[in-house]
């Protein structure tokens, strides 16, 4: 990471020009990283700019009324805004264009995502694991009594005073009310 101190912006949403916004300079700092670039005022705590490379459309050098001026464009999707630094001197100005321009691409190219992947990680494939198919040896017992219609056995019983001890139940696996 690197910071460009004494860095001047200004910040405006998108379009640039025409505009009847008032453009007003803050003193910041900026630092360049290699998935981000991030600007932050001096004097003011929540007056702060951070831009993936991912999120950005452009990178160019452009006269402002500020005079010559680093302009960064995102894109539509993350609100399409053009952000406007001004860098004292001009020689300051071209270094830090081509540094960040640079990284812009090299990001491009190689998109950092926070998350590393070789091949080498890669689960082995199913059939590598897979035995041959075979029957297996087993009885179905159908123990079940004649329990065609328990619910209505439960929906009937509107005299009920008390509850009923409860019993195990092999069907369910789990104790319940025994039926009348």
């Amino acid at each position: 990471m690197r910071a460009v101190p004494n860095f001047s912006a200004s910040v405006s949403p998108f379009p640039l020009p025409p505009s009847p916004i008032k453009f007003q300079g803050n003193l910041g700092t900026l630092f360049v990283t290699n998935v981000r670039l991030v600007w932050f005022a001096n004097l003011a705590d929540n007056f702060n700019v951070s831009v993936p490379y991912l999120q950005i459309k452009s990178i160019r050098i452009r006269d402002s009324k500020f005079g010559p001026a680093l302009v960064v464009e995102t894109s539509q999707r993350s609100g399409g805004y053009i952000l406007g630094f001004r860098v004292d001197p001009l020689e300051r100005l071209k270094e830090i264009f081509k540094e960040l321009h640079a990284l812009w691409l090299v990001f491009a190219i190689n998109p950092i995502f926070g998350v590393e992947y070789s091949a080498e990680d890669q689960q082995p494939q199913v059939n590598a694991f897979s035995a041959a198919g075979r029957a297996d040896d087993v009885r179905v017992v159908d123990e079940t009594e004649d329990t065609a219609d328990v619910f209505a056995a439960y929906s009937a019983d509107g005299d009920k005073a008390t509850d009923r001890e409860p019993v195990y139940s092999k069907e369910l696996g789990l104790a319940i009310e025994s039926l009348r």
